[in-house]
């Protein structure tokens, strides 16, 4: 399972989709793809719309959230696009029913598409208000048994102990523990998808998507970037 976020999606642009980056995540899914490999992805919407921050404006949360569903459905159909240019057989797949441009959200079809070598993204989160697409990419990898989840970062290497961007000094970590990653509160993902994983012993690789082949690297079995697991 493949989480990206709406933010690597816009690129170098301040808002919205760059097709350059839309390309280049496609090149690289599809490079995997090659390898045998099932591919799913769970996409954000970032780039597009916050929640959050439309309910510090005074907006409705729920309407906030469901306004941020739609547009993850927007990214995946860019991506969905980008992958279809190259030559990738790909399935769409929304949380919210919109038959028009996306299948329900069906898990044992889901599973399915995977078994034929299809690339299958997932969209408008859990379906639900007050849930991340980080719980999201969380709950879909448990329910089609995903082997791992990658978390997809735009030049974040992995997971630090300070804010790199910030902090020269900042020190990444190869490997850390659900609890180290929960009590220091690193900015990974949510503490509900970081719990679900820990639950279900689901390891989770923190990495930098924007370095090319590092997804090849990792489902190769080379160590890239940051493995959250139950071991120190």
């Amino acid at each position: 399972m493949l989480k990206i976020s709406g933010e690597s999606l816009k690129g170098d642009t301040p808002f919205g989709i760059d097709p350059i980056a839309v390309n280049y995540l496609a090149e690289q899914i599809g490079e995997a793809s090659t390898l045998g490999v099932e591919i799913a992805v769970v996409m954000g919407g970032g780039n597009i719309w916050r929640g959050e921050a439309a309910e510090s404006r005074g907006m409705d949360r729920a309407t906030a959230d469901y306004a941020g569903m739609l547009a993850t459905i927007i990214n995946a159909l860019a991506l969905q696009d980008g992958l279809e240019q190259q030559g990738i057989d790909v399935r769409t797949q929304s949380a919210l029913q919109m038959q028009a441009v996306a299948e329900p959200y069906i898990r044992r079809r889901a599973i399915r598409h995977l078994e034929k070598g299809r690339v299958v993204l997932f969209a408008a989160g859990t379906g639900n208000p007050y849930m991340t697409t980080d719980t999201a990419s969380a709950l879909r990898a448990l329910e089609i048994n995903a082997d791992v989840l990658l978390m997809a970062k735009n030049n974040v290497d992995g997971v630090y102990d300070s804010d790199p961007n910030e902090n020269p000094n900042a020190v990444r970590f190869g490997t850390l523990d659900y609890m180290d990653a929960l009590s220091r509160r690193l900015d990974v993902m949510d503490s509900t998808a970081l719990s679900l994983c820990m639950d279900n012993q689901l390891p989770i690789v923190v990495f930098n998507v924007f370095d090319p082949g590092n997804m090849g690297r990792i489902l190769n079995g080379q160590t890239v970037g940051t493995l959250i697991n139950g071991r120190d």
